[in-house]
């Protein structure tokens, strides 16, 4: 059995009740270009969607995978992208530790910068937590620039507001970066 494939043929199911306060929410993104041991991207996204659970991360609201051109080498493989909201108990960094051990699971090398990648999980926003966190930037430095964020996170929370300026929506028509990224 390959690594991580328990129920990856089986989409995670969500709690979509529309209680969420965006204030408080957290928002992490994933990504995938590199589908390694995985049939495609998608089966790799869903398998990661799957280990959130044993890491005490609760998925209450997904987007739709997303597809884009490879950033910044748009001649790399093209990327499936999505964003959650999840429930935990961690606090920003255990859940940055959580997450890193499911990319780990998941083959993740971090040997060249922006190269393919089979898991790419960012933590986008913690609340309304920003700034400089001992090490942890928050909310993500970059996410307001990447339509391929942006526009994921505008399908399940467009009212989100991120604390410079700007709704999930808005940002998702104006992010310089990623502008071919599309539904898939």
């Amino acid at each position: 059995m390959k690594k991580g494939s328990e129920n990856m043929d089986v989409p995670v199911a969500v709690e979509m009740d529309g209680t969420v306060d965006l204030h408080s929410a957290v928002i992490v993104a994933l990504g995938c270009n590199d589908k390694g041991v995985w049939r495609d991207c998608r089966e790799a996204l869903e398998a990661a969607l799957a280990r959130f659970r044993s890491e005490g991360i609760d998925v209450i609201r997904r987007s739709s995978w997303w597809r884009s051109q490879a950033w910044p080498d748009p001649s790399d493989p093209p990327f499936l992208n999505g964003v959650v909201i999840v429930r935990t108990e961690h606090d920003p960094h255990g859940l940055m530790a959580a997450l890193g051990r499911i990319e780990d699971a998941f083959g993740r090398r971090r040997d060249a910068m922006n190269a393919p990648r089979t898991l790419d999980l960012d933590l986008i926003a913690y609340g309304r937590l920003t700034g400089d966190i001992e090490g942890l930037i928050l909310p993500h430095p970059r996410a307001h620039e990447r339509k391929f964020v942006m526009g994921p996170l505008a399908e399940i929370a467009p009212a989100w507001e991120h604390p410079q300026g700007g709704t999930a929506a808005t940002l998702s028509t104006s992010s310089p970066v990623g502008r071919d990224a599309n539904p898939a």
